[in-house]
C-alpha cells in the first residue's frame, strides 16, 4: 500500500487538471431528455464487497443509505473463496434495493484473453441468473466492454469518467450514462462511476473530509449529470470497530448522504441502477433504436 501510495501522490500532481474534475465531461449527449420528473440530477449509489470482511458490514451501510432515503446496489464476488448467503441476498433485495455480481474471482485476470473470458463468461452468466442481477462490474474496473455481449446484462458499471489511479485509467470521458450496442442489434447501458472511489480518496490519498465528493457531486448537479459512487462495506469502520489503516470512518460516509440530503433534498433522482438503466434503454427506443442511441456509441 505505502508503494502504491507514493505513486498516487505524484500522479494526482500530474492530473490536477483532470481529476477529480474533466473538463468536457459534462456535455450533455446528443438527445439527452434529462432526467424523470423533472430532477436535476441522478444520484446512484453503489456499494462492491471484496472479501468475507465486508459482508456483515452491508446490514448496517444498508441501514445508513435507508437512514437518509437513499437505495443502493450491492455487488457480491460470486468465487472469492467464501459463501455469499442466500439470506443477506434476499434481506437486500426485500429492502428494495439491488444486488449486482461483481467479477467472478476478484483476481485481476478476468480480460487476461479473449478465449478466458469467453470461459468465464458461462460460470458468471449462471450467478447473473440464480441471483436474479441484471448489473455486472470487473475487479479493478478492467474493462473491455465489447467482450460484455457475452453476458446478459443490462448494464455495466466498470468504467469511470476520470481515474488516473486505476489500473487501466482510460476514461471514458462522460458524466452521463450511455450505449454500447452489440453487432446486428441489442447492448446494454454502460454506467460510469463519476465520484472518486472511497478507497481512493481515504485510504489511497489519506484524505481526511469529504470536501473531494461534495466538490465533484455539486459540479456534477450544476450540469445535470449522473453521480455514480462506488463504497466498499470492507474499508469502512462502524461505531466501536476498533482503527484500522484499512478502513475509514462510516461517520465520513455519513457526512456526504447528509449533505446530499439537505443541500438538494427531493430534487435529485436516486435509482437503482437497474432503473437507470431501464430509462436509458427506453429513451432508447423512443429514439427510434440503435442507430440514435442516447449517449456514446462504443461498439457499432
Amino acid at each position: 500500500m505505502s508503494v502504491r501510495r507514493w505513486f498516487a501522490v505524484r500522479k494526482r500532481e500530474r492530473f490536477l487538471g483532470s481529476w477529480p474534475i474533466l473538463s468536457g465531461s459534462e456535455k450533455a449527449p446528443q438527445g439527452w431528455p434529462g432526467w424523470p420528473d423533472g430532477k436535476q440530477f441522478a444520484f446512484v449509489l453503489t456499494h462492491d464487497i471484496e472479501g468475507k470482511e465486508g459482508l456483515p458490514k452491508c446490514r448496517p451501510l444498508m441501514d445508513l443509505d435507508k437512514k437518509w432515503g437513499f437505495h443502493s446496489s450491492f455487488n457480491f464476488v460470486p468465487e472469492a473463496g467464501h459463501v455469499i448467503p442466500r439470506e443477506l441476498r434476499e434481506t437486500i433485495t426485500d429492502a428494495g434495493f439491488e444486488v449486482g455480481v461483481h467479477d467472478l474471482h476478484h483476481d485481476g485476470k478476468l480480460y487476461r484473453s479473449r478465449s478466458v473470458f469467453t470461459r468465464n463468461a458461462v460460470r458468471i452468466s449462471r450467478y447473473l441468473k440464480e441471483w436474479d442481477a441484471s448489473g455486472f462490474r470487473s475487479g479493478f474496473m478492467l474493462h473491455e466492454l465489447d467482450w460484455l455481449h457475452d453476458l446478459e446484462i443490462e448494464y455495466d458499471a466498470s468504467t469511470f469518467d476520470t481515474d488516473p489511479f486505476e489500473p487501466q485509467p482510460d476514461g471514458c470521458g462522460t458524466i452521463f450514462p450511455f450505449w454500447v450496442s452489440k453487432p446486428g442489434g441489442g447492448g446494454y447501458v454502460e454506467l460510469p462511476y463519476t465520484l472518486p472511489q472511497d478507497f481512493t480518496l481515504f485510504l489511497l490519498l489519506k484524505e481526511t473530509s469529504v470536501d473531494i465528493w461534495i466538490q465533484k457531486l455539486d459540479w456534477i448537479a450544476s450540469h445535470g449529470g449522473m453521480a455514480l459512487v462506488n463504497v466498499h462495506p470492507d474499508y469502512l469502520r462502524f461505531g466501536g470497530e476498533p482503527r484500522q489503516q484499512s478502513t475509514y470512518s462510516a461517520e465520513d460516509y455519513e457526512k456526504f448522504l447528509r449533505y446530499i440530503r439537505r443541500r438538494y433534498g427531493q430534487s435529485l433522482w436516486n435509482p437503482l441502477p437497474r432503473e437507470l438503466a431501464a430509462f436509458v434503454k427506453e429513451r432508447i427506443k423512443e429514439e427510434g433504436g440503435t442507430r440514435k442511441e442516447i449517449g456514446r456509441v462504443v461498439a457499432a
